[in-house]
């Protein structure tokens, strides 16, 4: 039996909870701030149809009651929660690999701080799935699965049983990478959220507009070419840490130009119907700076490329306009060691 502690009660913490909990020989426990709104079941259910149905362990609060003794420890978590829940379940991970469904928001950086050298480390490249909450604590949708996925394992042996039980684990074939740097840098949410943030909002932060635009099917050029600059200057960065596993944003959405890559990003299925980060005020809506879109991926994505290349003294001027704008507050930047 398979023992598997999800830290996270979000859209993917609920995903992951269905799909891992519908496995055979696995026995799931869910931590969580809000342990009385979860059912001892939850049902999953994607855009054919599909269900897939989890029984719950047990649900707490408390890491001691539902991380000790654990094969496999999942952070399911916002950025700004990472560092704290490592600290909370620090003293009852013992011999556990403590892994992230998404690494680009801080995880193997808080984790080597908090953790140690010696953790069994594990992380996607991506999510696995597209989420979407439909009852809390009791069912959520699966909008998308993802053809592959790629990970990192540190300190984990042997590696290729530990790869074969995430593809179990998750339905998807798993790739490993080498450096933890392959990971925890990503070209998706820091650049692609933020670029388009900027382009969407910059000098415009206190006007009301007519609709909720459409964060994607309302892509625009100017999006787009921002998004390509501040590829450019990661891509310097990437190549100076000596990673080549990534493929450039006009790769990944197999376009050539800043028009070619509007149509492909306007137009991908999975895409559709996702809104921007606004709120509703008298006579339109406004921009919502209090939206994961801020809080996550400018302080817990963007911030390490931004010091990163600073480190390395690589000048990285759209990255650091963009990062900039937003004047990140430093309440939400941890004291964690990224060189």
């Amino acid at each position: 039996m398979k023992k598997i502690c999800i830290c996270g009660g979000g859209a993917l913490g609920h995903v992951c909870t269905g799909v891992i909990g519908s496995q055979e020989d696995v026995e799931l426990n869910i931590l969580t701030g809000h342990p009385e709104r979860w059912q001892s079941s939850i049902t999953v259910t994607d855009k054919a149809g599909k269900h897939y149905v989890a029984n719950i362990n047990r649900v707490s609060s408390k890491p001691e009651e539902v991380v000790r003794n654990q094969d496999i420890i999942l952070i399911c978590l916002p950025g700004y929660l990472i560092e704290k829940t490592l600290r909370d379940i620090r003293p009852y991970v013992g011999d556990a690999a403590v892994g992230t469904v998404v690494s680009s928001t801080g995880f193997f950086f808080f984790a080597h701080d908090v953790l140690g050298a010696d953790a069994k480390l594990f992380g996607f490249q991506r999510v696995p799935f597209i989420s979407r909450v439909a009852e809390y604590g009791h069912a959520a949708n699966l909008l998308g699965y993802k053809s592959s996925l790629a990970a990192v394992l540190e300190n984990i042996e042997p590696r290729d049983t530990f790869r074969e039980e995430l593809e179990r684990l998750f339905m998807t074939p798993v790739s490993l990478l080498d450096s933890f740097y392959e990971v925890a840098l990503s070209n998706s949410n820091p650049i692609l959220h933020t670029g388009r943030l900027y382009t969407l909002f910059c000098g415009r932060e206190d006007d009301v507009f007519d609709h909720n635009i459409l964060f994607y099917e309302e892509w625009t050029d100017e999006a787009s070419q921002m998004l390509i600059d501040m590829d450019a200057e990661f891509f310097q960065l990437l190549d100076k840490l000596g990673v080549h596993s990534l493929p450039t944003l006009l790769d990944y959405y197999e376009s050539t130009d800043a028009p070619s890559l509007t149509r492909k990003i306007s137009s991908i299925p999975a895409f559709q119907g996702i809104t921007s980060p606004m709120r509703p005020v008298a006579g339109g809506w406004k921009v919502d700076f209090s939206s994961r879109y801020f809080t996550e991926d400018f302080p817990f994505g963007l911030r390490w490329i931004k010091e990163l290349a600073q480190n390395h003294k690589i000048m990285t001027p759209t990255i650091d306009k963009v990062y900039e704008w937003l004047g990140t507050p430093l309440a939400l930047l941890g004291s964690v060691r990224i060189g």
